[in-house]
């Protein structure tokens, strides 16, 4: 492997894993990183984990994937690592240009990308290739929400809902018949609570958005991170996802558990995802994929973004994937906590 400093490109280094993530690229072990960071705001911690930093639009304004291109030439970037959602289907329309100016970027087609970011076309192909996901229904509007939730079996049991494209748990709720408003307004915290279908059904009215009704499903949080190409997973394993706050998780452990390794080979193969990807699921149940990468608890031994964007630039082989996959520890631990810097803008 080469010894010449590589530059990458990360975008939305403002977002919650985003120092963890840019620490584990430099201190690879391998090989000098220089990393340039983009987000829509000049004033986030990732950025002072950056060699360089630019400003860009949303990754939903049009004029986003230029930007990032220009930045990446400008720079001298070799690999762009896109880490939001929202950057994805942009960067993806545009994956030509990068390729045309000799950056790799790491990202499924557009055809993959709108499909696995879609939660309704996860679980419609759950349904197709027989994987385990919460019943589930389509519906626009309040009418339209109560009567699935009936369907589902409201109000004898709680269900839930939530936007089919969103993020970071925006737009989720549970939907329960029990539901104490006199309690949340006196004695909870701040915070999304369970809400009742005659509130639920009042607030949406005729609103237009798509929305997910599914079945409350319970157990333990888990996901499977990886890398994957063509629809196959060169390296990945699961976790735990625990100890939510503000709907981003605060403890991970490492699992055993290659049943969910089989349900992510199948899903990762119907999407045909290239690139880093993220399966979240609550017990058994499918809940959503995420076709980038995630929060990923990091080993000495064992750097998963690393070892992705590696094999993105033709530099890990199948044999080396399969040692570092062997190398994975089941129960190790990583937590997440709040941190704070200092600095003088001037």
């Amino acid at each position: 492997m080469s010894t010449a400093p590589l530059t990458i490109l990360v975008t939305a280094v403002g977002s919650p894993g985003s120092v963890a993530l840019l620490r584990a690229l430099k201190e690879n072990g391998e090989r000098p990183v220089r990393i340039v960071g983009t987000d829509l705001r000049e004033e986030n911690p990732g950025r002072f984990h950056c060699d360089a930093f630019g400003t860009v639009p949303a990754g939903t304004d049009p004029g986003f994937a230029g930007a990032v291109l220009e930045l990446a030439q400008r720079e001298g970037a070799s690999v762009v690592l896109p880490q939001a959602s929202f950057d994805l289907e942009g960067l993806a329309r545009a994956s030509a240009d990068f390729a045309a100016a000799g950056i790799t970027l790491i990202c499924s087609t557009p055809e993959a990308v709108l499909a696995a970011d879609s939660k309704f076309e996860t679980l419609a192909l759950c349904e197709r290739l027989g994987v385990r996901a919460p019943a589930f229904h389509l519906a626009q509007g309040g009418a339209e929400v109560a009567a699935a939730a009936r369907a589902l079996g409201y109000p004898h049991r709680d269900v839930c809902m939530k936007p089919v494209v969103a993020a970071g748990s925006r737009g989720f709720h549970v939907i329960s018949s029990r539901s104490d408003e006199r309690a949340q307004l006196l004695h909870m915290r701040p915070g999304a609570m369970p809400l009742r279908l005659d509130a639920v059904e009042r607030i949406l009215g005729d609103d237009p958005t798509e929305l997910l009704v599914m079945e409350l499903v319970d157990g333990l949080e888990r996901t499977v991170d990886g890398y994957a190409e063509h629809g196959r997973i060169v390296i990945g394993h699961p976790k735990s996802r625990e100890a939510m706050r503000s709907g981003l998780a605060m403890r991970f452990e490492t699992l055993a558990a290659p049943d969910l390794m089989d349900v992510a080979a199948t899903l990762v193969e119907g999407f045909g995802l290239h690139g880093f990807f993220n399966l979240q699921l609550i017990g058994d149940a499918v809940l959503e994929m995420n076709p980038r990468i995630s929060t990923i608890v990091y080993q000495s031994d064992l750097n998963l973004p690393w070892l992705g964007l590696r094999r993105a630039i033709g530099d890990l082989t199948d044999a080396e994937a399969a040692a570092a996959q062997a190398r994975v520890r089941p129960g190790r631990v990583a937590l997440r906590y709040f941190d704070q810097l200092e600095y003088d803008p001037t």
